[in-house]
């Protein structure tokens, strides 16, 4: 893998709502997972309506001593540059949406844009186009405007260079022709948890119930890593509720939770 600079994705911290929404990495260095999944295996993302994330669209916020604005909207946003991505580093951490960085999907960091937003990517040189969700707050290099995932990067086949240049398109979901309208009910489920352990899944579902969340999903599932066990509340139809139960979970001490769908 050729050399390349560091590709910073800075997480929120789940605090007050006037906090920061993200932070400093470490000095670990970044790189590929070790099993170098096959491209053609990883899942193709459908983009679809999602309420606002509970985290990360504080604004303004500040990196490095420079100040960044969130837009209030991704409609009509579309710009070229330069994509870069990460991998290990932030396997498994938090993103500044308080979803954990999972390098096994299609997902990507963004200053600006809204979170969640979804968004068509095209490599310019070669005219490979995918889809990712973008759930992050990065990269903070002014020559960069979007942080891949490293199963984004492989599907670009942009790995081994770290970066190239492309166009990033906003997908939106109004009224207009060929688009999906943007439904007033996006039914979801706020997933809090995924254990390898079919019991630690139970116990964390039983201290959901005690606290009063409800109801509560406990399923298996697959993913790159192997099987998981995930513990969900849900499904609720209306976006302040949604919100809502992010908000509990992260005060009750659980940790940070995640949108997910049926």
């Amino acid at each position: 893998m050729k050399a390349r600079a560091p590709i910073v994705m800075l997480a929120v911290l789940v605090m007050a709502a006037c906090a920061r929404d993200v932070r400093t990495p470490s000095p670990e260095v970044d790189g590929p997972p070790a099993d170098r999944l096959d491209p053609s295996m990883i899942e193709i993302p459908q983009p679809r309506p999602e309420p606002p994330s509970a985290y990360g669209n504080h604004s303004p916020y500040e990196v490095f001593g420079q100040t960044y604005h969130v837009k209030s909207t991704a409609d009509g946003y579309a710009e070229q540059g330069i994509a870069s991505w990460y991998g290990t580093k932030f396997h498994g951490r938090p993103t500044s949406s308080g979803e954990p960085y999972d390098m096994y999907r299609m997902t990507a960091a963004h200053r600006n844009l809204p979170l969640p937003t979804w968004a068509e990517v095209t490599r310019l040189d070669t005219g490979q186009t995918i889809i990712v969700r973008i759930n992050d707050r990065g990269p903070f290099h002014s020559d960069r405007i979007i942080d891949l995932s490293w199963a984004a990067a492989a599907k670009l086949d942009m790995v081994n260079a770290g970066t190239a240049p492309v166009k990033v398109r906003a997908i939106t979901f109004d009224e207009s022709p060929g688009v999906t309208p943007r439904p007033a009910r996006v039914p979801v489920f706020v997933q809090v948890g995924a254990f390898s352990d079919r019991e630690r899944a139970r116990g964390l579902a039983r201290d959901l119930e005690s606290a009063g969340l409800g109801p509560i999903e406990t399923e298996p599932a697959r993913t790159p890593g192997g099987s998981v066990w995930r513990v969900r509340v849900g499904p609720v139809d209306q976006v302040e509720r949604a919100r809502s139960l992010i908000e509990q979970v992260a005060e009750l001490g659980f940790g940070p939770a995640q949108y997910v769908y049926p």
